[in-house]
Formats: structure tokens, C-alpha cells, sequence
């Protein structure tokens, strides 16, 4: 068998057998099949893996209820009333408590408070209307405080 033409080179250039075969010459060598079977196992292994875990998720602090996913986080960058807080597209597990204006850092806008629907921790709150034009997209919107969240299935 012929060795890869790359495989006496720097690790990185390996990687490029398995991509790119054709372009660098490598014909079916035995390095190249070795680094193939690596990579196709660690993507089955990860695949299995997030269906046996689930996906990631945050939980409230105090009970593990589940309240949000990862993949809803908008931002990573907002101010809630303990610190930092995270922004999220959706919530769940949670209770509205009733609407009020607040004047937050951004300007006034109709919130309610949410709630932990299991212990009835307070976790942040909702946006309901933005009165400023540049706040709109928060409308509809949940803002989680970092210390009232743990991090699930990572």
C-alpha cells in the first residue's frame, strides 16, 4: 500500500485526506483509512450521545425544573435585577405573574414577573410592550437571571 503523501507533514494536513482525497493525491492509503474510521466513529458517538442526554437545557436553581433551552438563548448580555441575565425566545415550566411598566435601563416597558411553576421562585421576567421603537424585538420575550438558572445536560 502507498503511503499518503501528506502523512509525513504536520497533523493538521491529515485531516485533508478525509475531506479532500482527490485534490491532495491520496489514493486509499492506510493512514488515510485509519483517520476515516476515527471520524465517522466520534460523529455516530456524538449522535448517540445527544439523543441518551437530551439537549441542553436550564433549570431553575432551586427545584431543577426545567425551564429553557439552550438553543432559545438570544443574548447573553442583559442586566436583570441580581446581576446578569440571559434574553430567551421561549420559556417554559414557568407562571406570568400580572403586567406592569417598569422603567428598566432601556427604557419603560410592560413586564410581568415569571415564576418557577414548581417552587415559585422568581426567575426574571416577560416582556409585554416596548414603548420605545429600538426595544420593540424583546416584546414577547424572556429575561432569565443567570443566578436563578443552572445549566442541564452539558
Amino acid at each position: 500500500m502507498e503511503l499518503c503523501p501528506v502523512s509525513n507533514n504536520n497533523g493538521f494536513l491529515l485531516f485533508f485526506c478525509f475531506v479532500i482525497p482527490r485534490l491532495i493525491g491520496c489514493v486509499d492509503c492506510i493512514l488515510c483509512r485509519c483517520i476515516q474510521e476515527d471520524i465517522e466513529f466520534v460523529l455516530i458517538y456524538n449522535c448517540l450521545m445527544a439523543d441518551v442526554v437530551g439537549p441542553r437545557m436550564y433549570s431553575c436553581c432551586n427545584c431543577r425544573n426545567q425551564i429553557a433551552l439552550h438553543d432559545d438563548v438570544i443574548s447573553k448580555s442583559f442586566q436583570g435585577r441580581n446581576g446578569r441575565a440571559f434574553l430567551f425566545s421561549h420559556a417554559m415550566n414557568i407562571m406570568v405573574g400580572p403586567k406592569e411598566d417598569r422603567q428598566l435601563m432601556t427604557g419603560l416597558h410592560t413586564v410581568a414577573d415569571v415564576y418557577c411553576c414548581d417552587c415559585r421562585e422568581v426567575l426574571g421576567w416577560k416582556y409585554g410592550r416596548a414603548y420605545e421603537e429600538t426595544q420593540k424585538y424583546k416584546e414577547g420575550k424572556f429575561i432569565l437571571e443567570k443566578s436563578k438558572i443552572v445549566k442541564e445536560n452539558w
